[in-house]
């Protein structure tokens, strides 16, 4: 199956173009910081890739332990941010 990351034209975007400026206001250390900022990524989407495979055979099961997780996550979230304003 195809992950679809060779055919996201937004990635590359943002690789690019939004990577690039960040890094072009760094100064001298723009080539480390690019480098450092994808060698980050590849190994985010690495972690992504072989987090989903261990959990693969946990979330093959019905949803509803990680609905509640959600359901317990996602109005915690909303009352800190209603907290924070």
């Amino acid at each position: 199956m195809n992950s679809g990351a060779a055919t996201d034209p937004h990635g590359y975007l943002d690789t690019v173009f939004l990577l690039g400026s960040l890094a072009a206001d760094r100064g001298a250390p723009r080539w480390t910081f690019g480098l450092g900022a994808a060698l980050a990524g590849v190994c985010w989407f690495a972690a992504l890739g072989f987090g989903a495979r261990l959990l693969g055979r946990f979330l093959a099961r019905p949803w509803r332990v990680l609905d509640g997780l959600v359901a317990v996550t996602m109005p915690a979230l909303g009352a800190t941010l209603m907290a924070g304003s």
